[in-house]
């Protein structure tokens, strides 16, 4: 006989006794469907709440952490925050740099005339939302104080951001004009042509910001961050006749060169000299600075020059290069940039640029008179 899983023998009749219980009474569909009516309202009635839920969370949440200030939160530069039920902590951000100096009038326009690019970023993951309503939300673009957030903790509010926001002066034209929005495609946008009409001299850091943020009607009861640039000038358009150009061209009047005054006495000195566009200046520093240092004169001082060289080094250099070779066989010859600096060797079909040569290919060099060199290939 088997026995039960305590051990025990089952009683004779254990069997019949099951048999013998009634069956569970199986409930009415009446009552089904009302239970599945009952469930379904209160999953619509939980549908209704989330949003408000949200914005209540994230309001509360808020507020205890600008009570909290930034020294109560132990220096972390990014606090995570509810960002609502879905647990996501979403931020706009600004991925091109500003030009530091703007003009009334002018283009608003990213470092060396780029294009100005935003993005939307999970900041749990550093990863860019491509997908979802976030991903496609209009933005609208506006102005801020160039002193707000100057610590660059990114924990600002709505309220702190809104409170920031720069408008005209009063009897003046909108402070920024053009394309005042922008829409999000996968979670990228562009910012199209936009103007400042005002300078910002007026304003107490004496600095604009340009902002972004999520426009009226858009993923509203969900918290996304604002984005900012970092601050920058806007001058009246008649500074731009004076303005210096970052990177600098070739062709270029010298003037546009950091401490080279339009018309004043470095410019004076430098014309009388010969000098009259960057390329001009960039090839006399190649070949003689010191006479560029005594044409320029007593009044350049030292951390004036260095400001001024570092400058102009930024110039782009263009493609033209010249050769000389040594002799007809055209064996070995030397290479140059269009401000006379040498920069290689070509030997046979091969060429070896300036910073790779060893020593023992500079001993064996037959070039070593560089001055005669310049004023045979280039006539100068």
């Amino acid at each position: 006989m088997s026995r039960d899983k305590r051990g025990r023998d089952p009683t004779p009749n254990q069997g019949e006794a099951a048999a013998d219980q009634p069956e569970k009474k199986r409930p009415a569909l009446a009552s089904v469907i009302v239970e599945a009516l009952k469930v379904d309202s209160l999953q619509r009635l939980c549908s209704s709440l989330e949003p408000i839920l949200r914005r209540v969370v994230s309001e509360e949440v808020e507020r205890a952490l600008a009570k909290l200030g930034p020294a109560k939160l132990n220096g972390r530069s990014s606090p995570r925050r509810i960002e609502g039920l879905g647990g996501r902590n979403l931020q706009l951000q600004f991925r091109s740099r500003l030009s530091l100096s703007l003009f009334t009038g002018g283009k608003v326009e990213g470092e060396q005339g780029a294009a100005i690019h935003a993005v939307l970023l999970d900041v749990n993951t550093g990863l860019i939302v491509t997908s979802g309503p976030e991903s496609s939300v209009k933005l609208d673009v506006v102005v801020l104080e160039g002193d707000f957030n100057n610590e660059d903790d990114e924990s600002w509010t709505q309220q702190e951001f809104e409170s920031h926001v720069v408008k005209e002066r009063e009897g003046k034209r909108p402070l920024l004009t053009g394309d005042l929005q922008v829409t999000l495609k996968e979670g990228v946008g562009t910012l199209g042509e936009l103007t400042f009409t005002d300078n910002s001299s007026w304003i107490r850091s004496r600095k604009f910001r340009l902002g972004l943020k999520v426009a009226s009607g858009f993923c509203e009861g969900s918290r996304i961050r604002e984005a900012k640039t970092d601050a920058f000038t806007v001058k009246d358009h008649r500074g731009e006749l004076y303005k210096k150009h970052y990177p600098p061209a070739l062709n270029d009047d010298v003037w546009r060169l950091e401490k080279i005054g339009k018309d004043g006495s470095f410019h004076k000195r430098l014309n009388k000299a010969g000098i009259y566009s960057v390329e001009d200046f960039l090839r006399l520093v190649v070949r003689d600075s010191q006479r560029l240092r005594t044409v320029l004169g007593n009044g350049m001082s030292n951390k004036m020059w260095e400001v001024l060289i570092e400058h102009a080094k930024t110039c782009g250099m263009g493609g033209k290069i010249y050769v000389y070779y040594a002799d007809d066989t055209k064996h070995v010859g030397a290479v140059f940039n269009n401000i006379y600096e040498f920069i290689g060797l070509i030997a046979g079909e091969q060429y070896c640029p300036a910073d790779s040569l060893s020593d023992s290919q500079k001993v064996c060099f037959p070039f070593t008179n560089w001055d005669a060199i310049l004023c045979c290939v280039f006539c100068v």
